[in-house]
């Protein structure tokens, strides 16, 4: 699978902490670039079905797995002789896993965080929660617009690794690339890694505009005022303004309102369609991130009361405190006029 007309990769072992369709999809991509990768999955019953199938049926169906990838559940056994970590774990469960590598990751590897979300009981961001658990260490966000089943399928995709390291991002950058892949650097991780994490809101209410059937110039406005308020909470948290209308933040933004294969999206939509939020997390095994964060942004340690965020107030009254969708369309429209540029930032 290695590409011969390019400089050997600089990682020669890899380790994927998270066995979901993007962990996976990240694995091909790195052995693609001819690196040895082994895939880490919590359940030994997955894994074990998935060496099995050589396909990850639960989360990615209809990509087989090649023979050379080495899938485990133990984690001393996956991080043997890793020179690096991709962690794809879903950000409320990532502190839990990440410490179960504590004591048999290298402690020269450097970090690659995947993930998108934001911790419910700190409102950490993934990278804060893996130096928690792992100290200080060379650290990189990747993200951007950029969903497994297509990526899996090398269709073209272009994200961002963000590290204030630039050795690494650069690093990062070159472990990835491929034909199908391109992988830009920024040193903004702060506002990559929100990026990422708050569009999984917008697409929430994005998708709910499409259960309401609102139409095209509704989830126009909710996609463009959304990126404002990413914006808004991006800069208050230490972000770049500039960061967010970039591939990690309107490109991501887009992609997941818009997509079919966006689990944020969809699980809006339902509920726009007058299904629980209860009824949809009962019956769905992926993990739509935009759910915890919503209630992160909104909880008890968020520092972000004085952040406008209109269109993510209402996603959080809708989830958890049992609005009807209408009543919230109808209160953002009835809201005080403004002009549109106040207070961007």
């Amino acid at each position: 699978m290695a590409d011969a007309r390019r400089s050997p990769p600089p990682f020669q072992r890899a380790v994927v902490m998270g066995d979901g369709g993007w962990g996976t999809a990240l694995a091909l991509l790195l052995m693609q670039r001819g690196i040895e990768v082994t895939l880490w999955g919590h359940s030994r019953e997955h894994v074990d079905e998935m060496l099995a199938q050589r396909e990850n049926r639960r989360y990615l169906p209809g990509i087989k797995l090649p023979a050379a990838l080495r899938i485990s559940a133990d984690p001393s056994t996956a991080c043997h002789r890793a020179q690096l970590l991709v962690s794809a774990a879903p950000t409320q469960f990532l502190r839990s896993v990440a410490e179960r590598f504590e004591d048999v990751l290298d402690g020269a590897a450097p970090i690659v965080s995947a993930t998108k979300g934001l911790e419910i009981e700190t409102l950490n961001r993934p990278t804060e929660i893996l130096e928690d658990v792992f100290g200080v260490r060379p650290m990189c966000v990747l993200s951007g617009p950029s969903h497994a089943e297509e990526v899996a399928q090398f269709k073209p995709a272009t994200v961002v690794a963000a590290s204030a390291d630039e050795e690494c991002s650069r690093a990062v950058q070159d472990a990835f690339s491929g034909e199908s892949f391109r992988v830009y650097t920024s040193t903004d991780s702060i506002g990559v890694e929100l990026g990422g994490a708050l569009k999984n809101v917008i697409a929430i209410a994005a998708g709910i505009s499409d259960g309401l059937g609102l139409g095209d110039n509704a989830k126009a406005a909710l996609v463009t005022r959304g990126m404002v308020e990413i914006a808004r909470v991006g800069v208050a948290r230490g972000a770049r303004l500039e960061t967010f209308f970039g591939l990690a933040g309107i490109g991501d933004l887009v992609t997941t309102c818009c997509s079919g294969h966006s689990r944020n999206r969809a699980l809006g939509e339902a509920i726009g369609r007058g299904e629980s939020l209860e009824s949809i997390l009962a019956r769905t095994r992926t993990v739509a991130e935009g759910v915890w964060t919503t209630k992160a942004l909104f909880g008890p340690e968020s520092e972000l009361s004085g952040v406008s965020m209109p269109i993510a107030a209402e996603v959080h009254a809708v989830l958890f405190e049992g609005k009807d969708p209408r009543d919230a369309v109808s209160d953002l429209m009835r809201r005080e006029p403004a002009p549109e540029m106040k207070g961007l930032a």
